[in-house]
């Protein structure tokens, strides 16, 4: 992954109607990007404290499946079926097949581990079920997933792969 410059993050929270999708259906949009997968419950007891939590146990990876196209992920932004908000506020650069974990906690940014935090140690996905949307900077649809603990992890390990 080629991050270019420093991250910076709107979280915000709202309400937001939403009708419940089929688990793990994923509507598929014209978009180089795809969310490959969700560790939508981290490992060990939920706790979102900023210095002893596991909110940075909690990561979803976003994959660019172009072959030839660079991808900037400034203005991207990702949200869950309450409304929760992750805006990608700097030029992030995705090389072809390249990928990125968005991680819950603070941290710093690295190329060498493909990863970008929040900056907020409250969980933002629901480890029973949730909605999982990813937009463009222009607010267009790059991809949707929903899911179910109890439909799609088979094996209990609190993560779901996407786009297989």
């Amino acid at each position: 992954m080629r991050i270019r410059s420093a991250l910076t993050a709107t979280a915000a929270a709202g309400a937001l109607a939403v009708a419940v999708a089929a688990p793990a259906q994923a509507t598929e949009y014209s978009s180089a990007l795809k969310i490959t997968g969700v560790q939508y419950d981290a490992p060990g007891r939920d706790s979102n404290s900023c210095s002893t939590g596991n909110t940075r146990d909690e990561y979803l990876t976003i994959k660019n499946y172009s072959r030839s196209t660079t991808v900037n992920l400034k203005g991207y932004f990702v949200k869950d079926a309450a409304g929760n908000r992750f805006t990608f506020g700097s030029n992030h650069y995705l090389q072809p097949g390249d990928y990125v974990k968005l991680r819950g906690g603070h941290g710093t940014d690295s190329d060498a581990h493909n990863v970008v935090y929040r900056q907020n140690c409250n969980f933002i996905w629901n480890n029973d079920k949730d909605t999982i949307y990813l937009y463009k900077p222009s607010g267009a649809h790059a991809d949707t997933h929903a899911y179910t603990k109890s439909g799609n992890d088979r094996d209990g390990n609190g993560y779901i792969t996407f786009h297989g």
